[in-house]
């Protein structure tokens, strides 16, 4: 059965010369009329004008003639079927930590709704888009823990970053951790490219690892470190106590503090990059530019197995001329 996705004409500029195929009737007809013999007489009362069905069928000839020529403008333009079978080759992809501050002020309001949710629809969108490659989640504040090791079942890390929340951890935002902690699940790693997401909205004010300490065992073992600073400039509703009353959290006016020379230097020292997420889009737009920046190669090969159809119009063509030629030598032959 002909697989019509995988049908194509190879050379569809020949289908210019049906543009022809009037002007050969019309030229058909004129030769036909100034071919024929006439036979002039003062009148044709007395004959009886009666013309054999045979005779009617002559035109059939031009027909005949027409089609093949159709048939070979067909072949000309070279149908086919096209298999086309691919194979896709990947290197060994890219593993990737994403570092996650989950402080109590990653619940601050200047972005919306706060800064962890607002982090954690982008960082989905990220993995959504990386199908190639593995990725795990390490969260910190005053300590930090492995929230998931690196793996390629890209349903558990989303669902690890859906359930992301303040609280887990003692209070405190440790840099140096975090950043260690993601060094540490990577150290092994076998990938032709290893990157760390380092997020933060704070500065290094806990933890026994120092942050530069931890950027020097990244850049030995070859780790691109992206830092990001979360925060606007200026002020932010900061969770600073509860209600006694109803638990709830109670937001003040403070100012946002980022450590960006320290993301500066562990960005530059691993050969990578800092951004600053001031509001929801540039949120997004810092993953973006990273989802662009870390690609994992892809090769695909394609390999095409051609089936000509052509021949089998050239045939139809001599097969209509050949009618045609017998036709006008035996069935017609004795009529003018």
């Amino acid at each position: 059965m002909m697989n019509w996705n995988n049908f194509e004409f190879h050379n569809p500029e020949f289908f210019w010369l049906f543009l022809l195929i009037p002007l050969v009737i019309i030229w058909q007809v004129l030769v036909r009329k100034r071919n024929s013999a006439t036979l002039t007489i003062p009148s044709i009362k007395g004959f009886k004008a009666e013309q054999s069905f045979v005779s009617k069928l002559k035109p059939i000839l031009y027909v005949l003639r027409i089609l093949a020529l159709c048939f070979l403008i067909l072949a000309l333009a070279r149908p086919r079927n096209v298999a086309v079978s691919k194979k896709i080759k990947t290197n060994k992809g890219i593993d990737i930590v994403m570092a996650i501050d989950v402080s109590a002020s990653m619940l601050a309001k200047d972005l919306k709704p706060n800064r962890l949710e607002a982090l954690k629809k982008v960082a989905t969108d990220f993995v959504n888009r990386r199908p190639n490659d593995r990725i795990g989640i390490v969260v910190y504040a005053g300590e930090s823990f492995t929230q998931t090791p690196i793996t390629s079942d890209k349903g558990i890390v989303k669902r690890t970053i859906s359930e992301i929340k303040w609280g887990q951890l003692e209070g405190g935002t440790a840099i140096g951790m975090g950043l260690g902690s993601s060094v540490n699940r990577l150290k092994d790693s076998k990938a032709k490219s290893k990157v760390i997401i380092l997020l933060t909205d704070g500065v290094n004010n806990s933890g026994f690892i120092d942050p530069k300490t931890a950027t020097e065992l990244a850049k030995g073992l070859n780790i691109k470190v992206y830092t990001i600073g979360i925060g606007t400039n200026g002020m932010a509703d900061f969770p600073t106590r509860k209600d006694p009353t109803t638990g709830r959290l109670i937001f003040t006016k403070q100012q946002v503090e980022i450590d960006e020379d320290l993301l500066k230097f562990i960005a530059a020292e691993t050969e990578g990059k800092y951004f600053r997420a001031t509001d929801n889009n540039k949120l997004k737009a810092i993953y973006d530019e990273i989802n662009k920046l870390e690609k994992t190669k892809i090769e695909e090969f394609k390999y095409y197995n051609y089936h000509e159809l052509y021949r089998a119009l050239v045939l139809m063509a001599l097969g209509l001329l050949f009618v045609e030629y017998t036709l006008k030598n035996t069935v017609f032959k004795s009529f003018i």
